[in-house]
């Protein structure tokens, strides 16, 4: 990566709404390159059924995802620094918890929570863009992933593919999400 956008995203800061398959997978991305500073929010620890999607080991079950995560971070990318808070979500905390970040990404699996910090993002924090994945679910079609804008608010994913017993989350489909996620944090910090 050229030395100036290394500068770049060293003094960025991105907050992770979640650390299950979307916000762990888009966190080591972002790591990857060098963002700086990630605040990453989760109250969840590590089950067996998360390591078919989500970026963590075996050795981790029943450990924090926050704290497991910040250290899987941390054997990649020693150099970004990760304040893992270990915190169930509420509209009041958003402000509160990513007022200096640069961007955020929404990485939540429940329709409510997602609704919840998209709407307190978009109407308390009028200088933040939100990255938002939906519809991920199952395996296959491609061409469906797509990006959407709007205004502050951007949406990786196909819009539409809910998860049930017939279309489980699984590494391929969330994998493309989260890095798409990760991709659009970057041209965010880089325009």
């Amino acid at each position: 990566m050229p030395e100036n956008l290394s500068d770049i995203l060293k003094n960025k800061t991105v907050g992770i709404a979640g650390a299950g398959g979307l916000g762990s997978n888009c966190a080591v991305a972002l790591a990857r390159v060098g963002v700086g500073n990630l605040i990453i929010t989760d109250f969840d620890v590590i089950d067996k059924s998360n390591l078919n999607r989500q970026y963590y080991f075996l050795h981790q079950l029943g450990q924090k995802k926050v704290i497991a995560l910040r250290n899987n971070i941390n054997l990649i990318n020693p150099e970004v620094k990760v304040n893992a808070i270990d915190i169930k979500l509420q509209a009041e905390d958003i402000v509160k918890i990513f007022s200096d970040c640069d961007v955020i990404v929404e990485a939540f699996d429940l329709a409510e929570m997602k609704h919840m910090i998209i709407e307190t993002v978009l109407l308390e924090m009028p200088d933040k863009i939100i990255v938002s994945g939906v519809g991920l679910a199952g395996w296959g079609n491609n061409n469906s992933i797509t990006t959407s804008y709007s205004d502050r608010l951007i949406i990786c994913g196909d819009g539409e593919t809910e998860v049930s017993d017939d279309l489980p989350p699984l590494a391929p489909r969330v994998g493309i999400v989260a890095n798409m996620q990760a991709n659009q944090v970057l041209e965010i910090l880089l325009s």
